[in-house]
């Protein structure tokens, strides 16, 4: 009688095709593993990079209040007056919707992305702006906007107009794709290109959405569409612009 004897797994011979798939697969996950490292290493440095910028912004902000504040210390032991220099930054809101608007006004509007009411935007003060402001101030009021009302417009109203379309800006990778080239690549950044207007602000304020504010609570006074100064609520209100947008942010 003839015995057979079990052939052992070192036995048999594993397939060309099995241990070429084997020997792929591990590759592909060791290039994962890798690829995964190399990823949390760029992100780990890059947060680093932005928390070094925000400190950067935020030591800047602080010199330039305590450089005002000595200014004007200086200037009162002299004996003088402290004329601060000139703004540089508007926030402009449109307060009266469509009816009765003059053909050049209505363009202006349009011109200042100001469609709707309660829409804002950022606007950078120069002779042109200027002529067109006074061209639409019985529809829009406007001030100047400190650091506290810009940031809060953009954390919690901002939105990026990427393809003609309104996108939240949920992540810092949405800025960095449309501003990176121009070395805006985070919300820290986007606030101080718009806060000091910067080189690159054109581009910066084009690619927020006009904002579309909510009505304030009791704010309005009882006639809107005078000046302000006459006991209204159009034209420039200058740092009183503040307290409007806070209350209809």
């Amino acid at each position: 009688m003839v015995a057979y004897n079990v052939p052992t797994a070192n036995d048999v011979l594993v397939p060309e095709t099995l241990l070429k798939k084997n020997k792929s697969n591990a590759k592909a996950a060791e290039a994962l593993v890798a690829k995964k490292a190399e990823l949390r290493k760029a992100k780990l440095a890059k947060r680093r990079e932005l928390f070094k910028r925000a400190a950067k912004y935020d030591a800047e902000y602080k010199a330039a209040a305590l450089n005002e504040i000595r200014l004007r210390r200086q200037a009162k032991a002299e004996g003088n007056y402290y004329v601060p220099a000139q703004e540089k930054l508007v926030f402009v809101v449109r307060i009266r919707g469509i009816n009765n608007i003059a053909p050049k006004p209505r363009k202006v509007l349009q011109l200042l992305r100001l469609l709707q009411i309660n829409n804002g935007v950022f606007l950078r003060l120069n002779k042109a702006t200027t002529e067109m402001l006074q061209l639409i101030q019985p529809y829009v009021t406007y001030g100047y906007p400190n650091m506290k009302t810009i940031r809060g417009l953009i954390y919690k109203r901002g939105y990026a107009k990427v393809n003609k379309q309104r996108i939240p800006i949920s992540d810092n990778a949405v800025i960095e794709k449309s501003l990176g080239k121009y070395n805006i690549i985070c919300v820290e950044d986007l606030i101080h290109e718009i806060a000091t207007v910067g080189p690159h602000f054109k581009q910066a304020s084009n690619f927020l959405w006009p904002f579309k504010l909510s009505n304030p609570n009791n704010m309005w006074k009882e006639r809107k569409f005078l000046h302000f100064i006459e006991g209204g609520d159009t034209g420039n209100r200058e740092n009183f612009i503040n307290n409007l947008v806070q209350s209809m942010n």
